[in-house]
This record gives C-alpha cells, structure tokens and sequence, in this order.
C-alpha cells in the first residue's frame, strides 16, 4: 500500500462520476463534504497486498495513527488514490482493504472514509510545517531500523539531494557536487573541503591508514588471528585508553545529562517479529546462530534491547525528557575487505544516549544541549574533524535560525545536504567527521530527531489530558570507542606529516610521566617521585632498565611519554627536576608543580590508574 499523509487545516470533495465498473454505492452523487483538522491519508491499495490483507491493515493503520499522534490531528480521512501506484489491486480487493482500515482506525480516531471508485472533486489546505506532508511505502516486511549506522543502505530518495555550505553568520554557499569549480575554491577549512571532495568522489589513490601500523607499534592493539576478520585484542596500554574513552563517554552520558544506565542483552530470538523485520534490514551484515534448534542473531546495535525495554515503560509528560544511555558491545558482519584498522569493524562498542520527548520543540531543546555537549567531547580529542547535516528542506527551510545557532556553538561551517522529502524516520541528523591521515573521512558523533519510530515501536507516553502519545525520539552516539581511538592515532600520524612531534592527548596517554634514574644509585629516588605522582592520579612508571640514558629518552620519546624527567645527584638536592615537554621545552619543576602542570592538562577527563608495572623491567613486552 502506498500512502500520502497531509496534515490539513481542512479538506473538501465531491463524487462526481463513477473511475470503476461497480464503483462503491453512495447516495448523494456530486454533494460536497468537508473535514475540518485532519490528517488526509490518500491510499493505494496495491497487488502485493492481495497476499496479506490483515498485515498491511495494520501496518498501514499504525503508520497512520502514529502521524496523527505526532502533528496532533484531531481525525483521519481516509482517501482512496490510485495515482499512487502503477501496480494497483483489484478493486473489489482494494475496497475491502479500505473499509478495514477504516475500521481499524475506529475507536483511536475519528475517521471518514472518501468514497471508492468515484472520479472525485477536492480542495485542501496542508498546514506546511516540517511534518505535514509525509509518503510512505507500506510491506508486509517493512520496518524502518533506528539509529545512524543501520540504515545507510536503505538510505536512498527518489529526487537528488542539493548541498550547500552554511557558515555561523547565516551565509548560504550552493555547491553542485558534480562541479567540483563550485567548492574547490570555497574559503573554508581544510577537513571541510576533503569531506566536500569525498561526497563528491573525488578520492584519488589511497594506500592504508597511518593508525593500522601505529595501534602495533606502540603496543596498543592488534588483529586477534584466532578470531574473525574485524575483532581485535587490546594490550594494558591500549585497554587503558580504550578504558579511559568508555569512562569519558559515561560521564557526559550518566553524570552530565543524567541520563538512566541500562545494559540490555547481545543475543536476541528471530523468531520474534520485531526483531527480525529489524534484523532482515541487514540480510547477510548480522551475526547468526543456532541455539536449542532456534535462531538468534548478535545484535548490530543497542536498539534491540532498549526499544523493547521502552515499551514496557510508563512515563508522563511530566518526566519527558526520559534519556537512557547504554555501552552497546556491537556486531556487524561486514565485507572483508571493507574491515580496515580501528576504523571499520566487526566487533565494536558504542555509546548510545537515546533521548524520549513530548513534542518537537522538546526534541529541539535537547537536540541543542547535545550537540554542545557532544562539541566539547569531540575538541577536547584534539583532532581535525567536519561537520555535515543531513536535513529534509522543509525542515531546513523552517529551522535555518536554529541550524546557524548550533554552528556558532562549534564555531565551524557545515556541509548541509538538503533531502527533497522525507523518506526516512528522521528529519534531521548530523554527524562529526574525522579526516584521516590519507584523506578519507570517518564518522563519529552524531545525532538524529526521529519524528516517527516511536508509535511504530509501541513506545508512549500520557500527555496532559491521559492521551497516550508517541515520543520525538533523538536517536545519538558519542561515537564507536574503537573509531575514536583509530582517528586519535590518526591525528598523530597527520601532525608527524606536517613536521610535529606525534602525541596523545594527556589524559589518554597509557604512561604520562616517566621517570629516568641516570643510573642505579637513583632507582629508589626515582619511584618516589613516580609514587607521589601516582598517589596524585597520574599514570607513572620508572625506567630500571640497565640500559644508557640516551636510550631510555630515545625510548620514551618513541612511545610519545608526554613528560620525561631524569634524575641524577643533582636532583635529589636541588628539589627541582628537569622536565621534558612533549613538543616543548625542557622546563624545572619541583614534584607539586609537575603534578599541577599534568593534572591542568587532565583537566576533569577521566583518571584511570596504569594497567602495567610500575618498573619497566616488570613489564613483559605484548607487541
């Protein structure tokens, strides 16, 4: 069944003459009827739906009653429309479909059905906000999958996208990705300008990404041989960074937006409707196996869980906006081929915050407070990366004031791709874009205002009046930890391009400080400044190694140690130590003013405690 949904402020039409051989019977031929605040449903009842009537009835009918609920149309006009469709049913079949819609509608909604196979009259007025107008393709198996990632094969429309740059003070830049002199000499920043080319497809020759020889040579991870292409083994350094980002991600999610911890299953039933309309979106991208004769699948995402564990919650108005944030380990069976280093995996985990709201002003207000919050996590990263926003162009054109207020938070212009209608549950999505040390792009933040899921999934809350009413849900990820790591690393690799020494940033480097005795006679004085530094939550160790001074530094410095201090005779009068700076000078500082000048760095990132020994000839070496 195809559907055309029209938010009305009215719509009136007459029968005039008979489009069918044994048109429905009515009485008064060619008398005018109106309806008042209405949400018209133009149908077409089409041939696949001859297989499974009742199936589309009620696909069709919640799909219906889902829009009305969310522009708060007081009734329904069901009106038969055949220029949907070229493959249209029978009519006598078509009819019935009809009234049985119509009939499922009744006792939800007040419904008036249009006569069937009248050639008809009619006037209406659509009200033209961002959701009054709405098509949608009704199949037995169809069920649109939430959240970014899932559905980027089915994310198509019928009529070309049109870009454009928009800048934080309101300008409007058009460009025409099949003319690359329209963006090529655009003043804008570089990432920018490389995603601008690399939606254009202007790509080039791309070997490898720095970060797949770098993860191995600083000992931080590596593919695990005995599992699956995709899945890797973290050693101590890198399950400390990997550690200190989940850490980050739950303190913006849990402690910043107070959003309620969940954890939900990675096996999920598909002999279970829901799961496997969602799953069959996949087809051959979903883990699956066998259990006791029954089929399951590994979830590719968190939605499996937290979708179900919504519906069987009673919120009120009152307490919207309800978020819920989960560290969703994750599965997607991906191409071989496409499983490139940290940045496309089969075993991944993402830290989703899905946020509940009554209305779409709500869905607004909180959609602003994570894009702040999500632009602070992504600068504190110290890396290069792009803003996009995909937006229905109604939406775009209603909201364009909002849209430039969010760039002055992140300060940065954004390629804005305007979709000609809606086509997806979203009218708006954005997404934060590394660019890597050989010009592609990754994705990593992003944020959605889903305008539909809600009803479909079942998932409400009680308004004002007790009214059940589907949620404005704002589907959003903090980013997959692992891509997070993979374009820290490539950051690295792009800064030692350009002539800078490659670093971490501090609050993610395994080993912070690293202390150097010029010789064995200071091994001991040498763990007491390294103690001090740790009883003060910074990652320390001590080289007791019997090894050449230039060796050790020449070592630390290979590792990227942010700070380094060697000590001697000197120091253990003086009180002053000699501090080498990581891309800056040697400084003197005594142990209080190192641990401030680290713990200013740190700032209020996560602290986590060193995953390996405190002497370097404790530590067996992973890599």
């Amino acid at each position: 069944m195809r559907l055309l949904l029209i938010h009305a402020d009215y719509i009136e039409y007459a029968a005039i003459k008979p489009a069918v051989k044994e048109p429905e019977t009515i009485d008064d031929v060619g008398k005018t009827e109106r309806v008042e605040e209405c949400l018209v449903a133009f149908c077409s009842a089409e041939k696949s739906d001859e297989s499974s009537p009742q199936e589309v009835v009620r696909m069709a009918s919640d799909a219906i009653l889902e829009h009305a609920k969310m522009v708060k149309a007081e009734r329904v006009v069901i009106y038969p429309y055949a220029h949907l469709s070229s493959e249209l049913a029978s009519p006598r079949t078509a009819l019935s479909i009809l009234k049985a819609l119509e009939d499922a509608l009744k006792g939800s909604i007040e419904v008036k059905r249009s006569p069937f196979g009248w050639y008809k009259s009619f006037t209406l007025k659509c009200k033209g906000h961002p959701l009054s107008e709405l098509s949608r393709s009704i199949t037995v198996s169809e069920r649109v999958a939430p959240a970014e990632e899932k559905v980027e094969a089915a994310e198509k429309v019928a009529a070309p996208s049109t870009f454009l740059v928009l800048t934080p003070d309101g300008e409007e830049l058009p460009i025409d990705l099949s003319k690359p002199e329209t963006f090529l000499n655009l003043k804008i920043d570089a990432p920018l300008l490389q995603l601008i080319k690399n939606e254009a497809g202007l790509k080039g020759e791309r070997g490898a990404p720095a970060h797949i020889k770098l993860m191995k040579r600083l000992e931080l991870v590596d593919y695990e041989p005995a599992s699956d292409v995709g899945h890797f083994r973290f050693y101590p350094k890198g399950t400390v960074i990997k550690d200190s980002l989940e850490e980050f991600a739950y303190d913006i999610a849990v402690r910043d937006l107070k959003a309620f911890k969940i954890e939900t299953p990675f096996l999920y039933r598909l002999d279970e409707p829901d799961i496997a309309e969602q799953a069959s979106k996949f087809r051959e991208r979903d883990y699956r196996l066998e259990v006791d004769k029954k089929p399951f699948t590994l979830r590719f995402a968190g939605d499996f869980g937290l979708f179900r564990m919504m519906k069987d919650v009673t919120m009120s108005y009152r307490q919207l906006p309800v978020r819920v944030y989960e560290l969703s380990p994750s599965f997607r069976l991906e191409q071989s081929g496409e499983c490139v280093g940290l940045k496309r995996l089969r075993s991944f985990t993402m830290p989703d915050v899905h946020c509940f709201c009554t209305n779409l002003e709500q869905g607004l207000s909180e959609y602003r407070e994570l894009f702040e919050k999500y632009t602070k996590l992504t600068n504190s990263m110290e890396i290069d990366y792009a803003v996009a926003f995909r937006i229905v162009k109604d939406f775009y054109l209603n909201n364009k004031g909002w849209l430039v207020s969010l760039l002055k938070i992140v300060n940065k212009p954004a390629l804005i791709e305007l979709l000609p209608e809606m086509k997806h549950y979203w009218v708006l999505k954005h997404e934060y874009q590394a660019i890597d040390s050989v010009g592609g792009n990754v994705q990593l933040v992003t944020v959605q205002l889903d305008v539909e899921d809600a009803a479909r999934y079942g998932i409400f809350y009680t308004d004002e009046n007790g009214q059940k009413r589907g949620c404005i849900i704002l589907h959003s990820s903090l980013g997959s930890i692992e891509r997070w790591m993979g374009a820290i690393l490539e950051q690295a690799a792009k800064d030692q391009m350009a002539g800078k020494p490659p670093k971490l940033p501090i609050w993610l480097s395994p080993i912070q400080v690293r202390v150097i005795p010029v010789n064995s006679n200071f091994v001991n004085f040498a763990v007491d400044i390294a103690q001090k530094l740790i009883s003060n939550s910074i990652r320390a160790d001590v080289d007791d190694r019997d090894e050449s001074v230039a060796k050790k530094i020449r070592e630390a410095e290979m590792e990227w140690i942010p700070y380094i201090v060697v000590v001697g005779e000197k120091e253990t009068t003086s009180g002053e130590l000699p501090v080498r700076v990581r891309g800056g000078e040697m400084v003197k500082a005594t142990v209080e003013a190192l641990i401030a000048m680290v713990m200013e760095k740190i700032g209020s990132k996560p602290k986590l405690p060193s995953y390996t020994p405190m002497l370097l000839s404790l530590k067996p070496r992973f890599a």
